[in-house]
Parts: structure tokens; C-alpha cells; sequence
């Protein structure tokens, strides 16, 4: 049985937008269980993120552009889902002022094998 006291059944964008940066990072934590975290990725300007050690999906809450991963490049709207593997380089680009996205990490270091 979940512990609701350390693992929220429940993320609202309203909470995410409030969630404080921890020294260091670029998203907020909302929640962890086990190897998954749910954080919050609102990048303004550029994206500087670098290839993370584990698989990540992105669900586009708000913004629109374009999500480079590797030599593949596609743009995005709200509502899209994206993944990265990880140790891929990924970034966003020519993205609106207005992006917002939720960032599911799970999974063993180095990603899962298929």
C-alpha cells in the first residue's frame, strides 16, 4: 500500500507551478516511488539540459516547438508525449515562452535494454 504521506496519489499543474527548484536541478520533484519521478519542466529562453541517466518521458502540458533527440527532430503541441533514452542528447528548441511539461525518469541507470 502506498504511504500518501511520502507518495502523492495526485500532481496538479497549479501545485507544480509552485513547486520550488532544488539547488541544482532544472525541474521540480512532485513525486517519487521507487526509481520513478515526476517532476516539472518550464524552460524559458534556451534548454541547457544534458543526457540523464535514466529513460524520460515528456508529456506537453503548454507551448509548442521543437524536440530535438539525437539526430531526430520533431515539433510538439500540447497533449504530445515524448521520450528520451537515457544517455541520449535531447533538447528543446524554438519553443514558446509559455512551455510547460510534465518529466516522468524511471527505470535502472543507463535505461532499459530492449
Amino acid at each position: 500500500m502506498t504511504d500518501a504521506k511520502t507518495v502523492p496519489l495526485r500532481a496538479t499543474v497549479a501545485e507544480a507551478r509552485k513547486a520550488p527548484l532544488p539547488p541544482g536541478r532544472r525541474s521540480s520533484l512532485l513525486m517519487k516511488h521507487g526509481t520513478m519521478e515526476l517532476r516539472w519542466y518550464a524552460p524559458r529562453g534556451e534548454d541547457p539540459q544534458t543526457p540523464h541517466d535514466q529513460d524520460e518521458l515528456y508529456l506537453v502540458n503548454k507551448g509548442t516547438g521543437q524536440f530535438r533527440c539525437g539526430a531526430w527532430r520533431t515539433p510538439f503541441a500540447p497533449g504530445d508525449m515524448l521520450f528520451a533514452a537515457a544517455g541520449e542528447t535531447h533538447r528543446f528548441e524554438d519553443f514558446s515562452d509559455d512551455l510547460e511539461l510534465w518529466v516522468i525518469f524511471w527505470g535502472q541507470k543507463g535505461g532499459e535494454k530492449v
